[in-house]
Parts: structure tokens; sequence; C-alpha cells
């Protein structure tokens, strides 16, 4: 991703002219995607820029990335020897992933535990900070009061308090057995919605963090901020069109789920 950054401008240029051809008034929205998604795949290849697959969590090795790409793609087939294979994959990656943690968490504690022999308690506070240890300032659980004003703090209690509201507020004398929806095609223009604007659009990409780990579909999201102005014109026409059927394209509704216990 490195040279993603020293090429912006090359990364950029090639990406835009490559959206330029696009005809993206034309498929439904698995076509639209994919012709972004073809175009950013193709930018970084062609210029020889190299995702790499980051862990989410530090004791997730390449090697583990390996195996989930791979059970993921034996899911995709509907067959006895796929599914069999889905199945072992699943389980080498659990058992992988608990000794992996497992380990991980042991050569933490130990290095916490030579800091403090040592006396550096500044670094001992450091490695302490990895595990995932943050402060609470002060938060506490306030709970919440019952209809007879009595506050409950108990677990239990709450949830049992939530789900007598919710009950009571779904369940109100006179409310309808049935509730009438008209067909879409007798609701009028101005009563369906505004459209998602494209400078909303540019400004959710904008706000995306940097180097953030790639989802299935090996789009960096590092790279959506160099749409330009046409890119940006697509990516909006892809989501109104999401928006208005309601379909959704298959990468964004599929992800890859790692055991952490």
């Amino acid at each position: 991703m490195e040279k993603l950054y020293t090429q912006k401008q090359r990364v950029q240029d090639t990406l835009q002219g490559k959206l330029g051809a696009i005809e993206c008034d034309r498929g439904n929205v698995e076509v639209q995607w994919n012709n972004i998604k073809e175009c950013v795949l193709d930018t970084l290849s062609v210029l020889g820029v190299e995702v790499e697959k980051r862990a989410r969590k530090p004791w997730i090795t390449k090697e583990m990335i390996s195996k989930m790409d791979e059970r993921r793609r034996w899911k995709n087939f509907n067959t006895e020897e796929g599914r069999k294979n889905y199945r072992r994959l699943r389980n080498v990656l659990k058992r992988a992933t608990d000794n992996s943690k497992k380990e991980y968490l042991e050569n933490i504690c130990n290095e916490i535990m030579e800091f403090q022999k040592t006396g550096r308690y500044d670094l001992m506070y450091m490695k302490t900070k990895e595990l995932g240890w943050k402060e609470t300032q002060g938060i506490q659980n306030i709970g919440i009061e019952d209809s007879q004003g009595n506050r409950k703090v108990e677990q239990s209690q709450v949830l049992e308090i939530w789900e007598n509201y919710i009950t009571e507020l779904h369940d109100r004398p006179n409310r309808p057995e049935t509730l009438e929806v008209e067909p879409e095609e007798e609701v009028g223009a101005d009563e369906k919605g505004s459209f998602i604007l494209q400078s909303e659009v540019e400004k959710a990409i904008k706000e995306m963090r940097n180097k953030k780990a790639t989802g299935d579909d090996d789009v960096p999201g590092d790279v959506l901020k160099l749409l330009g102005e046409g890119g940006s014109k697509i990516m909006t026409k892809l989501i109104n069109t999401i928006y208005e059927t309601g379909e959704w394209p298959k990468d964004f509704t599929e992800v890859t789920m790692i055991a952490l216990k």
C-alpha cells in the first residue's frame, strides 16, 4: 500500500481514465459495482500496487488470512466436496486462531512481568494498552428507572424494563392489525424521499479512515478517495440505484468472520 501513496497522482489519473470509459447507466447494481471494482483492481495491477490484507487482530497471521480466502472460495461451491472442504478449513482456522491468540497473550503477559521486575513501569503501561485496556474515565452504569420510578442497575432487571417498554409501545389499544402500504407505483415522486447527493457520497468517502484492511472485494478504501469527479458521479449513481431498487451487490452482503475466542 505504500506504493499507492508514492504514486498517488498516477493512480488517480489511471483510475479516472478507466472509470471514464464506463457506461454507468447500464446494468443492475451487480454490474455497476463490478465495473467499478474491475477499474480499481486493474489500475492497481497495471501500476504494480500490491494490496496486502492486514489482520485486524495482531495474532492473525498471513497463513491464516490465506486459509480464510481459501475457505471463502469453497463456500461458493454448492457441492458435497465444497461443503466438506469448507467445514475442514473452518475447523482448522478455529484451532489456529485459538492457539495463536493464546500464544500472543502469553507473550504479552510475560513481557509485562519482565518490565515490572526491572521497574520499567512506563513500558509495562504501554504493553498493557496492547491488550485493549482503556481508561473508563469514571464512567459508571447509572441504571434505568422502571414504571414505578425505582432505579435498577442489574442487567437482567434493565433488560426486563426494556422488554416491557417495547411490548407496551407496540401493543397499544386500537393498534391496527395490519399496516396498509400502498404500491410503489402509486406513490408520488415527492413522497418517495430525496436522492442521495454526490456531495454526500464524497463526504462519506473522505471521512473513511486511511490504511484500513480491505474486505472480501479487495478494494482499498484509500483508492476510493482517488475517484475524482467522474468516479464520484458513478459511485453516486450506484448508491442511488441500490436505494431505489433495494438490491445490493453480492460483495456488499458478504463478510469474513474471524473467530476470536
